[in-house]
C-alpha cells in the first residue's frame, strides 16, 4: 500500500457557522422543525422562515434560507422531504427535544458524516466522485489519535489537515492510519513541516474546510483542541472506541451505487441521502448519551487507554439540573438563616405544580420568608453561552402548568436555565418571566393548543 501525502484533494463540506453559533442555534432549529412539521414544502419554507426571523430579528430572506437549508437541513440533517413534497422532523431532531443533549445531536452527525455525500451541489459531489473519493472521516480520525495516544504521540490539527483530510490517498479509503503516523514521524525527524496551502489564496481559505469538521467533532465532545494539537476526550471512550471502530469500512450509504444519467434520478439520490443522514446512527441512544462529568476535559493518554474509565449511571438531564440547583438553594438559604433550610423543597417529582424547587427568599426584610417557586431547565452543551455574544439567543419549552403558575406567582417565580459545558456549569436566572413577556424581553410563540368540547359542538355521527 503507497501513500504520498503530497497529494493533495480539497474536500470541502457544506459551510457552517462559528462552533458556538452552531451550539446556539441547534435548540431554535430543533423547536421550529418539530413544531410545524409535517407540513407541505412549501409550507415548511414560509413556517421556518417566518419563526426564524422572529427568533433572530433577522429579515434577510437570504439569510433565513441559508439557516433553513445549508445548516438545519443538510449539515445537522433536522428535517427530510419525502417523494410527495412533505417535511418530516428528523429522528435526530425528535430524539434532541427528548433529551436536550446537545454533544450526543453532533456525535450521531459525525458517525454518519462520510465523503462523498448528498450534502454537496452536483459540481462539487461529482469532482469527489470523479477522484474516487470513499471514506468515513471522523471515524478515521479517531483511529488515528487512538493509534497515536497508544505510541505517546501528539497529533496537530495541521498534521490532521494536510496528511488526512486534505490527502487524496487517505480520502480514497487507501491508507491505513498507521502508515500515517510513520509519515508524520518521518516528515518530523527529518524536520519538514507540512501544511495546507493553496497559493494566491488567504489561509483562511485553505483551512477553512478543516476546521469546520474539526468543529463537528468537538461539538460532539469527543475532542479538544489545544495550542494547536488534537486531544481526545477521556470521558467519551466508550463513543470514541465505536466511532472509531468503523474506520475502514466503506461509508454506509453508496453514492457510487446511483445512476445520475437523469433529473429524477439525481433528485432520488438526494432524496435517499436526506432520509439516511437525518436518522439516528443504530446504537446512537445506547453510545452516545453525555454523561455530565464527560464535558469536564480529560486527555485521552496511554493510562486511560489501558485503564477502564468508571462512568457515572445514567441520569435524566432533568434530575441533574434539579438536584444540582436544590443544593446551591439549599446553601445559599443557609448562609442567610440555617433555620429556612427545612423550606428548600425538591418537588420536580410531583405533577401538576408547574414548579421543580420551592424556596424562600432569604434577603433582609419583612418578605425573607416569603416563598419563591423555581423551575429548572437544563441542558448540555460543549461551549459555554455568553451574555455579552450578540448571536447567542436560546429557547425553551414549558408545560401548561409551569405557564399558569409563572403567570399566577409573577415576581416570586424564577426559571433557571442551567447550561452544563466543557468551562462548567453555568446558570441563567430569569426572575417574574411574566413581566419580561408583557414587555416584549422574551418572545413567546405557542406550539400546540387543546380543543375540549361537548354534543353541542359535535355537526355529525358516522357509524
Amino acid at each position: 500500500m503507497t501513500y504520498d501525502s503530497e497529494r493533495q484533494f480539497r474536500a470541502t463540506i457544506i459551510r457552517g457557522k462559528a462552533k458556538s453559533d452552531l451550539d446556539n442555534l441547534l435548540p431554535a432549529y430543533a423547536n421550529i422543525i418539530f413544531e410545524i412539521c409535517p407540513c407541505a414544502a412549501e409550507n415548511f419554507i414560509i413556517g421556518f422562515n417566518d419563526k426564524m426571523g422572529k427568533f433572530l430579528c433577522e429579515s434577510t430572506k437570504k439569510t433565513l434560507d441559508n439557516h433553513r437549508t445549508e445548516i438545519a437541513g443538510k449539515l445537522f440533517g433536522m428535517y427530510y422531504t419525502d417523494s410527495d413534497s412533505i417535511v418530516h422532523c428528523s429522528e435526530r431532531t425528535k430524539e434532541f427535544i427528548k433529551n436536550a443533549d446537545q454533544p450526543f445531536f453532533f456525535k450521531d452527525i459525525c458517525s454518519k458524516f462520510q465523503f462523498p455525500n448528498g450534502m454537496d451541489k452536483a459540481n462539487t459531489f461529482s469532482e469527489k466522485v470523479a477522484n474516487n473519493i470513499s471514506l468515513r472521516q471522523f471515524a478515521y480520525i479517531l483511529k488515528l489519535l487512538l493509534i497515536a495516544a497508544e505510541k505517546e504521540m501528539l497529533i496537530s490539527k495541521n498534521d490532521v489537515a494536510y496528511y488526512v483530510l486534505n490527502s487524496l490517498d487517505v480520502l480514497r479509503g487507501n491508507v491505513e492510519p498507521y502508515l500515517v503516523l510513520e509519515k508524520i514521524a518521518k516528515d518530523r525527524g527529518d524536520k519538514i513541516i507540512r501544511k495546507v496551502e493553496y497559493p494566491g489564496k488567504a489561509s483562511s481559505y485553505s483551512m477553512q474546510h478543516i476546521n469546520e469538521q474539526l468543529n463537528l467533532l468537538e461539538l460532539a465532545n469527543l475532542i479538544r483542541i489545544r495550542d494547536g494539537c488534537i486531544y481526545l476526550n477521556s470521558g467519551e471512550q466508550q463513543a470514541i472506541d465505536y466511532m472509531a471502530s468503523y474506520y475502514n469500512q466503506k461509508p454506509e450509504f453508496n453514492v457510487y451505487s446511483y445512476d445520475f444519467e437523469s433529473i429524477e434520478n439525481k433528485k432520488k439520490f438526494y432524496r435517499d441521502w436526506d432520509i439516511y443522514f437525518s436518522s439516528l446512527s443504530k446504537k446512537a441512544k445506547e453510545m452516545f448519551t453525555t454523561q455530565v462529568d464527560s464535558l469536564k476535559f480529560e486527555a485521552l493518554d496511554k493510562v486511560s487507554l489501558s485503564k477502564p474509565i468508571s462512568r457515572p449511571s445514567t441520569v435524566e438531564l432533568g434530575d441533574e439540573g434539579e438536584f444540582y440547583v436544590f443544593q446551591l438553594e439549599k446553601e445559599r438559604v443557609c448562609k442567610f438563616n440555617s433555620r429556612l433550610v427545612n423550606k428548600v423543597k425538591l418537588l420536580g417529582k410531583i405533577k401538576g405544580l408547574g414548579y421543580d424547587i420551592q424556596s424562600v427568599v432569604a434577603e433582609r426584610g419583612e418578605k425573607s420568608e416569603f416563598a419563591r417557586y423555581l423551575e429548572i431547565k437544563s441542558t448540555k452543551r460543549v461551549t459555554a453561552p455568553k451574555l455579552d455574544d450578540d448571536g447567542w439567543v436560546d429557547t425553551l419549552n414549558v408545560t401548561r402548568n409551569e405557564w399558569v403558575a409563572l403567570q399566577q406567582h409573577r415576581d416570586s417565580y424564577y426559571i433557571y436555565r442551567v447550561y452544563f459545558t466543557s468551562e462548567g456549569v453555568i446558570i441563567f436566572v430569569i426572575k417574574n418571566p411574566y413581566e419580561k413577556i408583557q414587555k416584549n424581553k422574551i418572545l413567546v410563540m405557542a406550539t400546540n393548543y387543546r380543543l375540549d368540547f361537548q354534543s353541542v359542538a359535535v355537526d355529525e355521527k358516522i357509524n
